[in-house]
């Protein structure tokens, strides 16, 4: 299919120590020292020379490897991968090159040798520097406590260009002292960039949550989002600027350092680049008008691959009007909505396109800016534009639950155990567990349908949803 050249890349690694409770990603609990992991980093490498080959990776200026956990596959598979994508793609300094990782497998070694391999902005998935919380969400145990996590965070920052703390706010045992608690963490830290994502549950892991460790409370995630904001953007006492600006409605850079400016590296990197091909099992390819799912097995993943065929399980179109949604949400995510290049790419105005979205903002007070040329946001707008976008995500983990629904025999107990042979008694699991129940009889075919919806309705939804909390 004809089409520009690629921009972005992302590459999904969907393995890691144990599925989090709270997680929706795609991944499953797989030992270290599995085959499993080497035959798919294999199959990564290989479709990366043959995109290579066929002269789609040249223009590449951004990349990410995401998971799951990759730092969980070991330096050596990751030596690998990384000297595969450098020699596909030509990865120099100039390109920027993400990866996610988890504090305990974050070496002094490992963050040095992935540095020298071109990774130039780490993002490391803390979630919260408070211990009770960490042990609620499963993770203490595998990853460290706050302490641990802290001196990781500082060994590492003066390596990379940015690096990212990963924060979650608005879990269910959250208070607004152990939110403060965790936001004069990360300033601590040296972290040169966090992201403070909304707490994004699909309602299966919404039911697991509430029998665990209670409701997700809605209602007080704009207090929660302001304390951030206040906390991270105000003014210092001496009256000079906030220690950290905006990169994005959820991102915040560090001024002073690499990660700050116009041109940050945020993990959100559909805001810059809208179409983007996604490597790997469980990866979605956005391009030109259509959505393209990748199988959630990787035993089907590695089979295509290894054959010459493409690893799809679904694929969309998006209408012109679910276009001009997409392009709303990601951009106004990103601050700023070029109006003038809507009208460019759509052919009509904004106002034309979106009146409704366009008049429900406007009566929001969502705009600071609102002229011929751009939309930029109020603090009130930027919250509205959080909640759309946790909608958004909440509609695609809908999505993943389908797909992980449809896996059986081995790759589904390691989607819904726990990686050792038995049943994981985590949260996670029993979301795992509900929704297996509920879907248990889907096919392929029907997981695409869940695709279409997902990407037709997902901004309509956000906005509803927006207009529900008003």
């Amino acid at each position: 299919m004809p089409h520009d050249p690629y921009k972005a890349l992302y590459l999904h690694i969907p393995f890691c120590v144990r599925r989090c409770g709270y997680c929706d990603f795609a991944t499953s609990a797989v030992e270290r020292d599995s085959p499993a992991i080497d035959e798919y980093v294999e199959s990564l490498a290989l479709q990366l020379r043959r995109a290579s080959k066929e002269g789609e990776l040249g223009q590449i200026e951004t990349a990410y490897i995401g998971g799951g956990t990759p730092s969980h596959i070991g330096m050596g598979r990751l030596s690998m991968l990384l000297y595969a994508l450098s020699t596909a793609m030509h990865l120099t300094p100039e390109v920027e090159c993400t990866m996610e990782a988890n504090p305990e497998s974050l070496t002094e070694a490992m963050v040095r040798d992935i540095w020298a391999l071109g990774v130039n902005r780490l993002s490391i998935g803390v979630q919260s520097f408070d211990d009770d919380l960490l042990r609620q969400m499963d993770r203490y145990d595998k990853y460290g406590c706050a302490a641990e996590i802290l001196e990781r965070i500082q060994e590492a920052s003066p390596y990379f260009t940015s690096m990212n703390a990963d924060m979650i706010f608005n879990f269910p045992a959250q208070t607004e002292d152990t939110l403060i608690r965790d936001i004069e963490m990360v300033v601590a830290s040296g972290a040169s960039q966090t992201t403070f994502y909304p707490l994004m549950a699909s309602p299966s892991v919404e039911r697991s949550l509430a029998a665990t460790v209670g409701p997700v409370d809605y209602a007080r995630e704009q207090r929660f989002y302001e304390i951030i904001c206040d906390l991270l953007l105000g003014d210092l006492p001496n009256g000079q600027p906030g220690l950290f600006e905006l990169g994005s409605a959820w991102t915040f850079n560090r001024r002073g350092t690499g990660a700050a400016g116009e041109d940050a590296m945020i993990d959100e990197y559909v805001v810059d680049y809208e179409e983007y091909p996604a490597i790997g099992s469980g990866g979605i390819t956005y391009l030109g008008k259509n959505l393209y799912v990748n199988t959630f097995s990787v035993r089907e993943y590695n089979e295509a691959i290894e054959s010459g065929r493409m690893s799809m399980m679904g694929k969309t179109t998006f209408s012109l009007r679910d276009r001009m949604r997409y392009r709303f949400m990601m951009q106004l995510f990103g601050l700023r909505l070029d109006k003038r290049q809507f009208e460019r790419d759509f052919g009509m105005s904004i106002e034309r396109g979106l009146p409704a979205e366009m008049a429900f903002m406007r009566t929001c007070g969502a705009f600071a800016i609102d002229n011929d040329d751009e939309l930029t946001l109020t603090p009130k707008g930027r919250y509205l534009v959080v909640v759309m976008m946790r909608q958004f995500f909440i509609g695609v983990n809908n999505l993943r639950d389908q797909a992980r629904a449809a896996l059986t025999g081995e790759e589904r107990e390691l989607i819904f155990g726990d990686g050792t042979g038995k049943a994981c008694g985590t949260a996670g699991a029993d979301s795992a567990g509900a929704v297996a129940a509920e879907t248990s009889e889907a096919t392929a075919s029907e997981v695409a349908d869940v695709a279409e919806a997902v990407a037709a309705g997902a901004v309509l939804d956000a906005t509803e949803a927006v207009a529900a909390e008003e």
